[in-house]
């Protein structure tokens, strides 16, 4: 998994927002416990290259960006449609339950 230093500041700004951690009933405490977590997995992709305009949405760019400049093979989103372009890059765009079936993976059930 990668990630630029831009993309995950975003995700940081998003996942702290108030309306975010009442959705998801975490503290403060707790979204930065996952980000410490999340930022020790990622990979870190600098970007060397930025790609925009691609996509309809302007905030997604960062996304596809960081995926190109990783050279991905898989982009893993529900918003199938607006990273039609990604196609460009040679990336496949799936949704993460296209991706389990892809990869033969199990998904976990409560």
């Amino acid at each position: 998994m990668c990630c630029s230093p831009a993309l995950f500041l975003e995700y940081e700004d998003v996942l702290q927002r108030a309306e975010q951690r009442v959705a998801s009933g975490l503290s403060v405490k707790d979204v930065d416990a996952i980000l410490n977590e999340l930022a020790a997995l990622l990979e870190p992709v600098l970007t060397h290259y930025q790609w925009r305009p691609q996509l309809r949405d302007p905030a997604d760019e960062m996304v596809l960006e960081a995926a190109a400049n990783a050279r991905v093979d898989v982009l893993v989103t529900y918003n199938l449609r607006d990273f039609v372009p990604a196609k460009r890059f040679g990336i496949r765009v799936l949704t993460p339950e296209q991706t389990f079936n892809h990869f033969d993976l199990a998904i976990a059930r409560n």
